[in-house]
């Protein structure tokens, strides 16, 4: 039998699930900026994460390697959002050519309480290198799949800022795994954080097709393990493929780097408006 207290608590927690997965409400419709100022959000710091490093190479065009584009890129991202976005702290999850496991990489993410985190790769496919008509060429952005959300789960569940008021485990006493209010928190929180990577996904697969004029590959969910662990909207953008001519000479330049940079940085400002956090 449920005490009267735990029911209270379901009760409260379901209400909290619908306004988190974005069942709307007559006042969110309303005015979807105050609610996030109510809520006490704030969206102020980026995970820039650097695909592959040191020992691991990544994809290989035919003069360079996944590991030194993205290190370029995600320096000229952080950089970039350092001067553009007013009030946002950007962080590399690597800053020179080190070799970080990939299930470490959303961990430095979480530990520094990111509100965003923007893996950035470079694509490959199986044509190699040579020059040859109709080359894979494209971007694509992935978000995390359902088939490994066991691992997303217990980020979420360590990270603090799942609980909304600040003195939750004073209120409440201590926190609990089995409590199905507790479960209904964590749900809440995993369907959001999905909800807003494919927002933030859909956001850049605008910014490089309408804006760059770029070809997508779209918006694609996949259990990629770098997104494993985060526990924050996430996204992996492969930003070209590397062992397609046309697209490495693009990926090396400061004008394609720059580009995509700019790209990312409308998408950041984009997804802030959409989620009432600017």
């Amino acid at each position: 039998m449920i005490s009267n207290k735990k029911a209270f608590l379901i009760a409260l927690n379901i209400g909290l699930f619908f306004l988190l997965t974005g069942v709307h409400s007559f006042a969110q419709t309303k005015d979807t900026t105050a609610s996030a100022v109510t809520s006490g959000f704030k969206f102020k710091t980026i995970a820039i994460d650097a695909g592959h490093g040191g020992k691991d190479p990544g994809a290989r065009g035919s003069y360079s390697v996944e590991k030194n584009v993205t290190l370029a890129i995600a320096k000229k991202l952080k950089a970039a959002i350092d001067t553009q976005l007013v009030g946002i702290n950007a962080f590399l999850t690597r800053t020179d050519d080190t070799f970080i496991p990939l299930n470490q990489r959303c961990i430095i993410a979480n530990q520094n309480h990111a509100n965003l985190f923007i893996s950035i790769h470079c694509n490959s496919s199986p044509e190699g290198t040579a020059a040859r008509a109709h080359k894979q060429k494209g971007v694509l952005l992935l978000v995390y799949g359902f088939k490994r959300l066991k691992e997303q789960e217990e980020a979420v569940r360590e990270n603090s800022s799942i609980f909304i008021e600040k003195d939750y485990k004073q209120t409440y006493e201590s926190y609990d795994q089995t409590d199905p209010a507790n479960a209904i928190i964590l749900n809440a929180y995993i369907q959001k954080y999905r909800k807003q990577s494919i927002l933030f996904g859909d956001l850049l697969d605008t910014e490089f097709t309408q804006t760059n004029g770029r070809e997508s590959n779209g918006v694609k969910e996949q259990s990629v393990l770098v997104l494993a662990h985060s526990a924050a909207p996430a996204v992996l953008i492969e930003t070209g493929f590397i062992n397609n001519p046309e697209e490495e000479e693009y990926l090396n330049s400061n004008e394609g780097q720059n580009e995509i940079v700019q790209s990312i940085i409308t998408a950041i400002n984009n997804y802030r408006k959409a989620i009432g956090a600017i």
